[in-house]
């Protein structure tokens, strides 16, 4: 029981604190980029765009999986002490400005009185369907490679070296190894102690479903910016729509719910979402005439990276998409240069993408 313990604590470490800090890096100053769940989804992308970059040139060259494990973990530390300094920068410059006005007790009277019944019914269904994606976990057909490739990589020390269905070598698949989600879940195996098809049908479910929703509130902050009943409202029908999602096995309902252990549905559900995510939040600025910070299209890059990891799909359709808010820019607000700037958050995309070719 003890050892049970300290594994959920260290993938405690690795799913929610390490992205919470690491995430303070894209803090904006606007509603809904200041909050702990936006550190924390824009940090967990962070972290995954920097598994890509250090995982797939490991593949193609070989290396033991052991290399990985070590790099990654330099890299999460590189990002936690940068993000320390950061911070510690931010607030030794909020010191030399006046203290902020706290807002009103009628106010948070009014905030709290029409919603907090909503709220409650919110973190009820919340947890339901996470209970429910524990308690109703199935074996996937896609699981006899997914998990198992996680499950080889953690055991031998390799990656995408060993055929997942008969246990003999095999030649580098370039699509399976252009995307390797299934190592980072081993990755996570690996530094926690616990068995890849355990985590991924036991925990992973629950931090990559909250991790959904997570970007659903944050819509609905940006959708909704008054505080009161329309947020917790949202979040509700986004949860029935989920729940009654299960007209068939191919529904971004059924993938957020019963396969987000697997790359593709991650991407389906969670990496499309933030990147229309920051596209809102890109055009808003836009709207309003404000000037674009750069850490919008360094997350954007991020979350084209991650795409990337989950899917070799990710990499044109994620292209597919930046490229349309490219051309809303271009033909709406006359701005080139931000259509240009989206082109250079596509880079990870491109290059996957030839390489995907090039292998093939």
């Amino acid at each position: 029981m003890r050892i049970v313990v300290l594994q959920l604590l260290t993938l405690a470490l690795f799913l929610l604190v390490v992205p919470a800090i690491v995430g303070s890096l894209f803090a904006f100053r606007e509603k809904g980029g200041q909050g702990l769940i936006f550190r924390w989804v824009s940090g967990q992308f962070l972290l995954w765009a920097g598994f890509q970059a250090i995982c797939v040139p490991l593949i193609l060259r070989q290396q033991s999986f052991r290399w990985l494990v070590l790099l990654f973990l330099g890299y999460t530390a590189a990002m936690v002490l940068l993000a320390g300094a950061l911070w510690m920068f931010r607030r030794k410059k909020a010191r030399a400005l006046p203290p902020q006005v706290p807002e009103g007790q009628a106010r948070k009277a009014r905030e709290r009185g029409p919603g907090a019944l909503l709220w409650l019914v919110f973190w009820g269904l919340l947890l339901f369907q996470l209970v429910q994606a524990v308690r109703l976990v199935y074996e996937d057909s896609d699981d006899a490679y997914y998990v198992a490739v996680a499950s080889i990589a953690e055991s031998s020390d390799t990656m995408f070296r060993v055929l997942p269905y008969t246990g003999g070598q095999t030649m580098l698949d370039a699509r399976h190894g252009l995307a390797p989600f299934s190592v980072w879940m081993a990755f996570l195996a690996r530094v926690s102690g616990m068995r890849p098809v355990l985590l991924a049908q036991t925990v992973l479910p629950v931090a990559l479903i909250a991790m959904a929703y997570g970007i659903y509130y944050l819509f609905s902050v940006q959708l909704f910016p008054e505080k009161g009943g329309q947020q917790p409202l949202f979040l509700i029908f986004s949860e029935i729509l989920v729940l009654f999602g299960n007209y068939s096995v191919y529904t971004t309902e059924v993938f957020l719910i019963g396969r987000s252990r697997q790359g593709k549905a991650s991407l389906g559900s969670i990496v499309f979402p933030f990147v229309l995510l920051i596209a809102l939040m890109l055009l808003k600025k836009l709207q309003e005439r404000e000037k674009i910070p750069v850490g919008y299209y360094l997350l954007l890059a991020a979350a084209a990276a991650a795409g990337c990891l989950c899917s070799t799909m990710g990499a044109m359709l994620t292209c597919i998409m930046v490229g349309i808010v490219g051309l809303l820019t271009a033909v709406f607000y006359r701005k080139w240069k931000v259509m240009l700037l989206l082109a250079a958050c596509c880079t990870p995309c491109i290059l996957y993408g030839l390489l995907y070719l090039i292998l093939e």
